[in-house]
């Protein structure tokens, strides 16, 4: 089932690095142009099968591999609080702050995420790790029915 990785990453999350790729469900970048360290981030999932709840950050050394690894739980970052508060969803409950990727639909399963707090977290980490990376900053977006389907460009790099 698709988790719409390309989109989220590009164009919700809005990360401004402009050496970065999505490959499958996985988000890669060079902050820093001048340093030999990649970032590198992915949906962590849950010991329940396609049920997601966060984002795995790490940043990769060229030669060394994995420096340094860290989650950012959407429940923690307030990512579904609107969803889960609308449904009723307590902490504890197991869908609470995750999304699942169940069915083939076209419709991206994260639908309704907010992520300003979780990249404001992944700035703050990105400072941390690649001391002079871009400092432009661009705005996240709310994941909305409207502004949820792909564009017609990104749908055919995916066919």
């Amino acid at each position: 089932m698709p988790l719409f990785a390309e989109q989220f990453f590009t164009d919700h999350l809005a990360l401004p690095y402009p050496e970065a790729t999505v490959v499958a469900d996985t988000y890669y970048a060079q902050p820093s142009p001048d340093q030999p360290l990649r970032l590198r981030i992915d949906f962590a999932d849950t010991r329940m099968h396609q049920r997601y709840d966060g984002l795995r950050l790490e940043t990769v050394h060229l030669d060394r591999g994995r420096l340094d690894g860290q989650c950012l739980n959407f429940a923690d970052h307030g990512a579904f609080a609107a969803r889960d508060q609308r449904m009723g969803t307590r902490p504890g409950d197991g869908a609470y702050g995750t999304f699942t990727d169940w069915h083939d639909t076209e419709t991206p399963p994260w639908i309704g995420i907010d992520v300003t707090r979780l990249r404001t977290a992944i700035d703050r980490y990105v400072r941390m790790w690649f001391p002079g990376a871009l400092s432009t900053h661009t705005r996240p977006r709310l994941a909305t029915q409207a502004t949820a389907a792909p564009s017609t460009a990104a749908a055919a790099r995916h066919r």
